[in-house]
């Protein structure tokens, strides 16, 4: 096997497969990256054997063939060579050593044979749809922050995309949450979505495809079957196994019947919390909501720090109230918030309380209060 590539794209490819690979892993191959050298270009495979990562790029091909190399060490040599280099590859088959060389730099990295590399199931994908690079990424976006992080609650660590009904409507609907807050974002089902079963895409694929979304315009074609999923771009694939779980019945806890209403502007009021959190030191950073006529009094003590208090003009009408929330949780949702102004929409202190963002309708947001 023998290759040419430019450092910039190969590194770019590298970055992204390379994530993919654990630190530590028992089984040594898992920790390789194989390459494969073939007519139409060079493309990359990384696996832990729950989620595998396939890119394609361009390079002159010398010679066809395989090989494996350690995928971290790969990396940082590529990472550490200088921009706009060509770097040539040579698989020795017999020492079973990877040569590459750039300028003056040269370098021989042991490998592993290929037969080892994990074969990628050849699933058969029951449901198969696309998306808008957009779309997919605003589904991701908006919903991996709540994702839950507590292993104990499986079924949580994911984001639950399922096809349903908003009123007359059929939609495709991602939600995810970690029992404290809830986020929520859907779009127009795509044809060949119909009957789609719902399934719970796992965290750390959910991570990767944000990623590879990052910069990217082409559509995706998203392939569902029992156990897996499959995300498809032009240069890449992407294929998780899916959370085996019961997503638990989310529509429960958004609330219906929240009668106070108040409206804020996102930027004064992300800002405003963020300064009166600073006094809280410990981990909940609990903030107070005092909501009369007219203004939005934000509070928050502490017995070693002191106590801090910022107060905000707003659109409110109803009566007074206090409530209190993590703030972290509060600046969480508020990133998420594309327009001007965040509605909050309340019922009282110990209700869960129902935030939107004015300028984005198909998004919602559900957080839970704490006491303060």
């Amino acid at each position: 096997m023998k290759f040419t590539i430019e450092r910039t794209a190969l590194l770019k490819s590298l970055g992204h497969v390379q994530r993919v690979v654990e630190r530590r892993t028992t089984i040594p191959i898992l920790s390789n990256v194989l390459l494969s050298a073939e007519k139409g270009g060079l493309s990359l495979t990384a696996t832990d054997m729950e989620l595998s990562v396939v890119e394609t790029l361009p390079a002159d091909i010398g010679a066809k063939g395989q090989a494996t190399a350690p995928a971290h060490t790969l990396y940082d040599i590529v990472r550490k060579l200088p921009e706009g280099a060509q770097i040539a590859f040579d698989y020795d088959a017999e020492s079973a050593r990877l040569g590459l060389s750039a300028g003056r730099s040269r370098f021989a990295l042991s490998t592993l044979p290929v037969e080892e590399f994990p074969a990628l199931s050849g699933d058969q994908f029951s449901h198969s749809f696309t998306l808008e690079a957009a779309s997919l990424r605003n589904l991701i976006e908006h919903t991996s922050f709540a994702i839950s992080v507590e292993e104990t609650r499986y079924y949580l660590n994911g984001i639950f995309l399922h096809a349903t009904e908003n009123g007359s409507a059929d939609v495709l609907r991602a939600v995810a949450t970690d029992g404290h807050r809830l986020a929520q974002v859907e779009m127009p089902l795509p044809e060949g979505a119909t009957g789609m079963p719902g399934v719970i895409l796992p965290r750390k694929a959910v991570l990767e495809l944000g990623k590879l979304m990052e910069e990217m315009s082409d559509p995706v074609e998203v392939g569902l079957s029992e156990t897996r999923v499959r995300f498809t771009t032009a240069d890449a694939i992407l294929t998780s196994k899916l959370i085996d779980g019961t997503f638990p019945d989310y529509g429960r806890v958004i609330p219906t019947k929240n009668d106070k209403m108040l409206v804020v502007n996102r930027r004064e009021f992300a800002e405003a919390v963020d300064r009166v959190s600073t006094i809280s030191i410990e981990k909940s950073r609990a903030v107070k909501l005092g909501l009369a006529p007219g203004k939005l009094l934000l509070s928050a003590s502490s017995e070693e720090s002191g106590t801090a208090s910022e107060e905000l003009a707003v659109k409110y009408d109803a009566e007074p109230i206090e409530i209190g929330f993590n703030a972290r949780y509060l600046l969480d949702i508020a990133q998420q918030i594309e327009g001007e102004d965040i509605e909050l929409m309340l019922a009282d202190a110990s209700s869960p309380t129902l935030l939107r963002d004015l300028a984005e309708g198909s998004a919602l947001y559900v957080l839970m209060p704490m006491r303060v």
